[in-house]
């Protein structure tokens, strides 16, 4: 399992784009994980699945709300990653509101997930394969911090605690 001073697994994510521009095509367009943390600070956050109940009332509000906050702590840019694909993450983003605020990153088949050893099988549910809860503060492609919630918690992985640690001068 993932721990802190480990590297990103090497891989990709997609995110789906508004509006054609820098590079990026309007639609699903697929980033290097590597290329995108090298020397930058990233607040990441994963959870089960889009659309889900405290996924979409807790977790991803907290980080909308304090976006300008955690880029003030240095952060560059903040993260939501969930097995889904990036057309669903395309429109959960949309009803959040996260535009210029979060990047809603699609781990559509569960590789980033099942390489971080972070999996929540939630199969009996009939969701399949899922991430854990979980946030974590990357630096230069690096965990600084790491959050796991317990199964069905929602206590640790919130946007207040991983700002507190992002301000933290250690971090």
């Amino acid at each position: 399992m993932l721990k802190i001073g480990d590297a990103l697994p090497a891989g990709s994510l997609q995110e789906f784009i508004e509006v054609e521009g820098n590079g990026c095509s309007i639609g699903p367009n697929t980033f290097d994980i590597a290329t995108l943390t090298k020397g930058r600070t990233i607040a990441v956050f994963a959870l089960p699945g889009a659309f889900t109940p405290t996924c979409s009332a807790k977790h991803v509000p907290g980080f909308v709300e304090l976006a300008d906050d955690f880029r003030q702590a240095g952060v560059d840019e903040i993260w939501c990653i969930s097995v889904n694909d990036a057309f669903v993450m395309g429109a959960w983003g949309r009803e959040q509101k996260t535009a210029g605020k979060v990047r809603m990153m699609a781990d559509g088949s569960a590789q980033f997930t099942q390489a971080t050893g972070l999996t929540l099988d939630l199969t009996a549910r009939g969701m399949g394969l899922r991430s854990q809860r979980y946030s974590m503060l990357v630096k230069d492609g690096k965990v600084v911090t790491l959050n796991v919630e317990a199964p069905g918690k929602f206590e640790v992985s919130d946007a207040q605690t991983l700002l507190a640690q992002a301000r933290t001068p250690s971090h």
